[in-house]
């Protein structure tokens, strides 16, 4: 039978033949307990039991189909009765199911493996105290790795649970429960997908609270609350910040989806080890614990947690109530979820402003995806799960997002919250495709959905914006147009619905005075509406970012920009000038080292904190890969100067200081800095005001690591003061950082030949592997890449094997031969595993635009140089005559 990787077609065969009924799930985890002999750890995982009975229907008595299970040994298999003999029909993956009947009764009785990677029912040990941590995630397809089932989307079924734990342990699941005589049993859930279910366990930290809502029919609605972190970080946990966003998210969601929250109670789990940012498992959602904040952070860090946790919340209904039908259309939930976290951001909480995070950060990550040779439309064509594994992407989030927002402004905030709430109502616990939802907002629009969705939905690539402006002779706007491109790979042009912002500089701040809402659509649109205005020097594209483009300036406005970026007012335009600043870097258009000079002059007059970080981010980034060799050093001097003197001015104390101080570090190289980063260790150099708390202590460690002046005796030593779960990690990273070839080949050794770590070690070790100022080291390393991914991504476990092929692409050895050596690998594995191609190819494409950049700031110097060269012969020339002529 076939292996792990479920494809469409299977799941549509399937899906036809079979109805679910009813899961009894039975978890024995009390194993989780206890060390394990040598022999024991010899023979095989550490595992659990699992008995799971499924009813389900067959409208093709004596049909023939499959369970999935993922386990290291079934113990028994029954169905309707008949015990099946596990070993002829249990291949590793599937259960085989034979001659069933009209209703059937299928129970499995597995030993199944706790996880170290993050799939299925992860194990952790908390270094601290000893304590373990149990928690599931499943998403697309690893609640096989727990029990058996039927693992697609569309074949929802109620679910019942029941634990038995440790003594002294708690356990949540989906739905409420209690505990006796040392089993947890829980009530059963509404029809979900196999993927939602969730278990967590363990003596973790738990905080409760409740909300509750008059409901227009006169019943009041009462919602449990829980929010749970392991003991170590229970002294960090904000509970009452997590639940007053909760609670505002709720009645946000009330308000706008007019259908009441479906599941019960609303727990939130913030667990170790987690490979993704959350999950939105009903009555259960999980968020990775690093949101648990052990040091301090800017409220860029706050309004992020903030956004997840309303992200999570839309997909009770997005998603969870009403489910795709297939990975395809996953932006069905992940695209609403990731708009209206923002949506609700701004409307419920004090994150009034997260539209220009949404626009300056988001949308990078959307605009970097659309644009390598793995895009795809928002509606993907996902053949199987591997595929579905990768399409948790910045097109499926922030570009349908974008798309989303692009939505509301064309048909209306009402007509599209209409739309959605016409879609719960219509599909509650069902399934759903595309379709479904453009009938619904055609219903309430009146718009043609079809034509939207085939522009916006169906076709991939992002299309450039570029005003252009004649002037009459008075000085005056003659006309202004709006020029629409697109790549030639993805020539689509699409219906934006834009505003087009004119400013120009008033008592030293360049401001708007004049702005027009219209609908661009072709290659050229004029704006009638600005005829006749005075002349910008400025014209923004997008202005209040309403459509999802690459926004381009014209000369003139481009000009502006270098001399008074930083006196723009308005928050959200200046967040949009740096993000299409940064695409043009990205695009070769604008020089790096140019964008850095921006940054240098602009960037300690950017007020919004996650705009700055976006920008320190930036600014590395084009120093380590679009700057030629050359050039290198002395930006990484621009950076480290410009972030010392912001350092020194920032206010004392402020969000500002401790965001010039991290960065500060990461671009810290000469013996002065980190001699100054030595002595903010030790205490001998003190900002007023900067408290150096453990985060920044690790955040000071990595480059001293990293450049030979913290060895392991000094990493061994901050362990000791932080010997925590997170302290682990961050000296795994730092170890793993230190300029050493005997110390690469071990990291290398560990991430390549071992599955010893666990996935948040593996994350970390990948981290401290790959530094920049490390490039002959590594240099061997890029060979060996593609010796060893093929393997590697066989013998591991889907998860990981994304983490080593992606974080170990040698992107620092940015050279023509390199990017041979990738089409190489390329031309001779044509038939590799497209998930693995797809990875390698935007590995690939990310090294093509460093080496664009780069040839574009060396033509750029060398066209300077020989203007420069010119000029002064010009000018001598000039002075020869002169002096001819006096004599």
């Amino acid at each position: 039978m076939p292996g792990e990787n479920l494809s469409r077609d299977e799941a549509r065969e399937r899906a036809a033949l079979l109805s679910v009924d009813s899961y009894d799930v039975s978890l024995d985890i009390r194993s989780a307990l206890g060390d394990r002999t040598d022999e024991e750890a010899a023979a095989g995982p550490r595992t659990f039991r699992s008995v799971t009975t499924i009813r389900f229907r067959c409208n093709e008595p004596g049909a023939s189909s499959f369970a999935d299970l993922i386990a290291p040994r079934v113990t028994a298999v029954s169905l309707n009765g008949r015990d099946l003999d596990p070993g002829e029909v249990f291949d590793g993956s599937r259960v085989l199911l034979e001659d069933l009947a009209a209703e059937n009764e299928l129970v499995v009785d597995a030993q199944c493996a706790y996880s170290r990677t993050g799939e299925g029912l992860h194990r952790f040990v908390d270094p601290e105290d000893g304590e373990v941590y149990l928690y599931t995630q499943y998403e697309p397809a690893d609640a096989r790795r727990v029990f058996a089932n039927f693992e697609q989307p569309d074949l929802k079924a109620p679910f019942r649970f029941e634990v038995r734990a440790p003594e002294g342990w708690t356990v949540w699941s989906n739905g409420a429960g209690a505990e006796s005589d040392g089993v947890w049993r829980f009530a059963e859930t509404r029809p979900i997908s196999t993927y939602i279910t969730c278990v967590v366990a363990g003596p973790y930290h738990h905080v409760t609270d409740v909300y509750t809502r008059d409901l227009g029919d006169g019943t009041t609605l009462e919602i449990p609350l829980g929010a749970m972190c392991r003991k170590g970080l229970a002294p960090y946990f904000e509970a009452d910040d997590v639940f007053l966003v909760t609670k505002q998210g709720l009645d946000f969601f009330h308000d706008h989806f007019d259908y009441p929250y479906p599941f019960g109670k609303y727990d939130q789990a913030f667990v170790p080890e987690y490979n993704l940012g959350a999950m939105e498992n009903p009555g259960l959602v999980t968020f990775r614990e690093e949101y648990v904040f052990r040091g301090k952070v800017t409220q860029a860090s706050y309004e992020a947690r903030a956004n997840v946790i309303l992200h999570e919340m839309a997909h009770m209904w997005f998603g969870d109530l009403v489910t795709m039908v297939w990975w395809d259309d996953l932006w069905l939930k992940e695209s609403f979820a990731d708009f209206m976290g923002t949506f609700a951001n701004v409307g419920a909480t004090r994150f009034e402003d997260a539209w220009i995070t949404f626009a300056n950060r988001r949308k990078a990550w959307a605009y970097r995806a659309d644009q390598l040779p793995s895009t795809h439309p928002v509606t993907a064509d996902i053949r199987d799960l591997q595929d579905a594994k990768l399409n948790f992407d910045g097109i499926t989030y922030a570009k349908g997002a974008s798309v989303l927002k692009q939505l509301v402004a064309y048909v209306g905030q009402d007509a599209f919250l209409e739309g959605a709430r016409r879609y719960f109502k219509r599909h509650a616990y069902g399934n759903t495709r595309l379709g479904d939802l453009l009938t619904v907002l055609g219903e309430t629009s009146g718009r043609d959905m079809a034509a939207w969705a085939r522009s916006w939905l169906q076709t991939a690539g992002v299309n450039a914006l570029t005003p252009q402006v004649l002037l009459d002779e008075r000085g005056r706007v003659a006309e202004l147009a709006v020029v629409q491109e697109a790549a030639e790979s993805y020539p689509e042009l699409r219906p934006h619905r834009v505003a087009i912002g004119l400013y120009r500089l008033q008592e030293g701040r360049l401001v708007r005075y004049a702005r027009a809402e219209t609908d661009v659509a072709g290659p050229r649109t004029v704006v009638t509406e600005l005829a006749g205005r005075d002349a910008p020097e400025l014209v923004l594209v997008n202005d209040d970012d309403l459509t999802y483009c690459k926004i381009r300036f014209d000369s003139a406005s481009l000009a502006s920009l270098r001399e008074h970026l930083g006196s723009m007012t308005d928050p959200l335009a200046r967040a949009l000038c740096w993000s299409a600043l940064w695409n043009l870097t990205r695009d070769a258009l604008l020089p790096a080292s140019d964008f850095i000079d921006l940054v240098a002059r602009f960037a300690h007059r950017e007020s919004d904190i996650g705009v700055l970080q976006t920008l320190h981010a930036q600014a590395g980034s084009a120093v380590v890969h679009y700057l030629p060799r050359g050039r290198r050093r002395a930006g990484e001097r621009v950076l480290a100067e410009t972030a010392l003197r912001d350092l020194r001015a920032a206010a004392p104390g402020s969000e500002h200081q401790l965001a010039w101080a991290r960065f500060f570090a990461s671009v810290a190289s000469e013996p002065a800095d980190l001699a100054l980063l030595t002595g903010l260790l030790d205490g001998t150099e003190k900002f007023e005001g900067l408290v150096v708390d453990q985060e920044l202590r690790w955040a000071f460690l990595e480059p001293l690591a990293a450049h030979g002046a913290a060895d392991e005796a000094a990493l061994a030593a901050e362990l000791a003061r932080d010997d925590t779960a997170s302290g682990k990690r961050h000296q795994v990273r730092c170890l793993a950082a230190r300029p050493s070839a005997a110390v690469k080949a071990q990291a290398w050794a560990q991430l390549v030949e071992s599955d010893a770590l666990s996935n948040a070690l593996v994350e970390a070790t990948i981290a401290g592997f790959a530094q920049p100022s490390q490039r002959e080291l590594l240099a061997p390393y890029a060979p060996k890449y593609f010796e060893v991914i093929g393997r590697v991504w066989e013998e591991r476990s889907i998860q990981i094997a994304m983490h080593v092929v992606r974080g170990l692409f040698p992107d620092l050895q940015d050279s023509p031969e390199t990017l041979e050596a990738t089409d190489a690998w390329l031309d001779a594995h044509a038939s590799a595993p497209p998930a693995l191609r797809r990875l390698v190819l935007e590995g690939r494409d990310d090294l093509a635009r460093a080496l664009r950049a780069q040839e574009a700031q060396e033509a750029q110097e060398t066209q300077e140089a020989q203007e420069t060269r010119e000029a002064r012969e010009a000018r001598e020339a000039r002075e020869r005559r002169g002096a001819l002529a006096k004599d």
